[in-house]
C-alpha cells in the first residue's frame, strides 16, 4: 500500500517511540503486571490515544489507517501497550464521538482522546460474553426519571483499574433481553463504584484487567448514550471498529516473532550451518511471512472500509473487520507458535521475548469476539442468515 507522507511521518514516530521508550521495559511489566501509566501517558502526549477522533475534541484528527499503522508498532514492542492503547481508541472513543451529546464530548472525550485521561469499555459479566442478553447487571430510572440506579457486577475490563470514565452496557429491560441493553458513561470517582479482582492473566500482563462493582451507584440520566435499549447496537457497531484494533494488534505481534525469527536463523548454527539453510526453517519463516502479509493487507482493507463508511455518512464495515480480526489472530499464534520452534528451546525461555509474543497472541482470537463469533459475522454477512 502507497502510504501518504503524513501516514509515513506518524508511523515513523510510533516506531521510534516503541523502539526507545516501550520495547526496554516490555519484560519488566510483563513479568510485574503493573500498569506502565508513565509511557501511557507519552503515548498520550504524542497523540496515540485518540488518533481517529475529531481535533476539536482532543483527537488527533486523523483517520483509521493512521490509527493502525500506529498500533501494528507499538504493539510490536508491547502488545500490552497496544491493549491499553486500542481500549481507548477503539472501545471508548468511538461509541462517545458517535452517539455521545455536545456536552457528553465535551466532559467526556475530549480529556480521554488526548490523554490526559484513560477511558474502558464494559460489556462481559461472570456469565455473560458473547450472549449479552443474560446479563445480570441492572440500571433502574429513578421516579422522577433525573438518575439511574445501577448495580451488579462487570468482568474482565480491560484499563479497568485505572480508568476514569467506563462506557458501560447493563439491562434497563430484562425481559427484552438484549434489546433492553443501555449504554452509560460511568464516571469512577463517584460512590457506588469499586474496582473489583485484578485478573491473573496469561498473556498482556501490563494492561490491566479487573472486576468492576456498582452497588446502588447514581447514574445522572445525562450520562446515558444513545436512547434506553440501543445499549446493544452501540456496542455491537462499537466492537466493528474495535476489531480492527485487535487485527492491528495480532499483526504487530506476528511481526515481532517473524523478525526475531529471521534474525535467529541467520545467527544460530546447527551442523555446520547456519538453521536458516535447513529447507525445514525455510519454510516455517516462508510461510510465517506469507501469513503475516496476508494479514497485514486484510487489516489494511478494514480501515479502508470504515474510512468509506465514514465518509458515505454510515455504513456496515463489519465483514471486513471480522475477517481481518478473524485471520490476523490466527496468524499471529501461527506465526508465534512456529518462532517458538525456529528458536527451540531458547524461544521457550523468558530470556527472550518470544514466549511474550505467543502468550500475548492468545487473547486476540478471544476478546472483542472469538474466532467462533467471527466466522458467524463473515457468514451471516455472506447468505443473509441468521
Amino acid at each position: 500500500m502507497n502510504l501518504s507522507k503524513e501516514h509515513q511521518m506518524l508511523q515513523q514516530a510510533a516506531r521510534d517511540f516503541a523502539r526507545t521508550k516501550i520495547a526496554p521495559i516490555a519484560a519488566v511489566f510483563d513479568e510485574s503486571g503493573d500498569f506502565p501509566i508513565e509511557t501511557v501517558r507519552q503515548m498520550g502526549e504524542l497523540g496515540f490515544m485518540g488518533i481517529d477522533m475529531p481535533l476539536e475534541y482532543g483527537g488527533g484528527g486523523m483517520d483509521c489507517l493512521a490509527y493502525v499503522l500506529a498500533l501494528i508498532e507499538i504493539s510490536k514492542a508491547d502488545a500490552s501497550h497496544g491493549t491499553i492503547m486500542s481500549v481507548n481508541n477503539s472501545l471508548y472513543c468511538v461509541p462517545l464521538d458517535k452517539w455521545g451529546t455536545e456536552d457528553q464530548k465535551k466532559l467526556y472525550l475530549e480529556p480521554v482522546a488526548s490523554g490526559q485521561k484513560i477511558g474502558s469499555f464494559s460489556l462481559t459479566e461472570p456469565m455473560s460474553g458473547s450472549d449479552a442478553g443474560t446479563m445480570k447487571s441492572r440500571a433502574v430510572l429513578s421516579d422522577d426519571g433525573s438518575h439511574y440506579v445501577i448495580n451488579g457486577t462487570k468482568s474482565w475490563v480491560s484499563n479497568a483499574p485505572y480508568a476514569d470514565y467506563i462506557v458501560l452496557f447493563t439491562l434497563t429491560d430484562p425481559e427484552a433481553r438484549h434489546h433492553g441493553v443501555t449504554a452509560f458513561l460511568i464516571d469512577t470517582d463517584k460512590p457506588g463504584f469499586k474496582r473489583g479482582k485484578k485478573e491473573p492473566k496469561l498473556g498482556i500482563r501490563a494492561s490491566a484487567t479487573s472486576e468492576i462493582v456498582f452497588t446502588d451507584y447514581v447514574c445522572p440520566v445525562e450520562n446515558r448514550i444513545g436512547e434506553e435499549g440501543e445499549g446493544f447496537r452501540i456496542a455491537m457497531k462499537t466492537l466493528e471498529s474495535g476489531r480492527i484494533g485487535i487485527a492491528a494488534q495480532a499483526v504487530g505481534i506476528a511481526e515481532a516473532a517473524l523478525e526475531a525469527s529471521i534474525e535467529y536463523a541467520k545467527e544460530r548454527e546447527a551442523f555446520g550451518q547456519k538453521i536458516g539453510q535447513f529447507q525445514m526453517i525455510q519454510q516455517k519463516l516462508a510461510d510465517m511471512k506469507t501469513r503475516t502479509e496476508a494479514a497485514k493487507l486484510l487489516t489494511y482493507k478494514a480501515a479502508e472500509a470504515k474510512m468509506q463508511a465514514i465518509a458515505a455518512g454510515g455504513g456496515s464495515f463489519a465483514l471486513e473487520s471480522s475477517m481481518a480480526k478473524l485471520f490476523a489472530s490466527e496468524a499471529a499464534m501461527y506465526v508465534t507458535t512456529e518462532a517458538i520452534q525456529v528458536h527451540g528451546g531458547a524461544g521457550y525461555s523468558k530470556e527472550l521475548p518470544i514466549e511474550r509474543y505467543f502468550r500475548d497472541a492468545k487473547i486476540t482470537e478471544i476478546y472483542e469476539g472469538t474466532s467462533e463469533i467471527q466466522r458467524l459475522v463473515i457468514s451471516r454477512a455472506l447468505t443473509g442468515l441468521r
